[in-house]
């Protein structure tokens, strides 16, 4: 790995209180990889051989049954996923493929548990992350199960200009088909949706978003710290 890649992945919560040694140890039994976009890094049901973190690029993580898929969620740099199954030794849930060229450290399992019953540090941090990720999920429940198809894109995109830091005019990072199905909603939905929201003050032209007026669209989204703030 670069020095550069090496600190980033340091700098990750679940590593950076790890004894050096450990984290030395666990690091250098590690593959870091190159793969050009829609490649699939892991299926659903198969072992969980390895831990995975996106140092580059986006992975998406997807689901299917019964004909139908839906993504997930969409994991960018430098972030783990897939550490449930890489604890518990247990079947992927979710597969995942990139969505554009990515570079992927790929940490074997074995090597991963290993630190987790020496590191107490490393265990705790492991714990908070997973603690982390069962609250995300309590909340992406919370906003399939409470809102409109509406609300959820309203909300989507004041999280969205949050991250951006207010910003009124913003690109769709994501394709609008990903959206939809991370929104719980058909491509067609999501297009009415952004119609209905043109009553409160938003623009749609392509990827880019406008938001004409941030309150007016507050008035409507109602966001609520208990689903929509990721400190929470």
């Amino acid at each position: 790995m670069r020095p550069q890649d090496c600190e980033s992945v340091r700098a990750l919560s679940l590593f950076q209180d790890m004894e050096a040694g450990v984290f030395e140890r666990l690091i250098s039994a590690a593959y870091l990889q190159r793969f050009p976009a829609q490649i699939e890094l892991i299926t659903e049901g198969e072992s969980a051989d390895f831990l995975y973190i996106v140092v580059e690029g986006c992975v998406e993580l997807f689901s299917t049954a019964n004909g139908r898929e839906t993504t997930m969620a969409l994991v960018r740099p430098v972030s783990t996923f897939i550490l449930a199954a890489t604890i518990k030794d247990a079947p992927y849930l979710m597969s995942g493929r990139t969505l554009e060229a990515s570079q992927i450290l790929l940490v074997p399992s074995g090597d991963v548990r290993q630190a987790f019953a020496e590191d107490d540090k490393f265990a705790r941090a492991i714990v908070t992350e997973l603690a982390s990720c069962y609250r995300a999920v309590v909340k992406s429940m919370k906003n399939l199960k409470l809102r409109t198809s509406v609300e959820r894109v309203a909300n989507y995109l004041l999280r969205m200009q949050s991250r951006t830091g207010g910003a009124n005019v913003m690109e769709l990072q994501i394709g609008k088909r990903h959206l939809a199905s991370m929104l719980g909603m058909t491509p067609e939905n999501l297009s009415r949706a952004f119609g209905a929201l043109q009553a409160h003050g938003v623009t749609v032209d392509g990827r880019q978003i406008t938001i004409d007026d941030t309150e007016r669209l507050i008035r409507y989204a109602k966001p609520s710290p208990l689903i929509d703030d990721p400190s929470c």
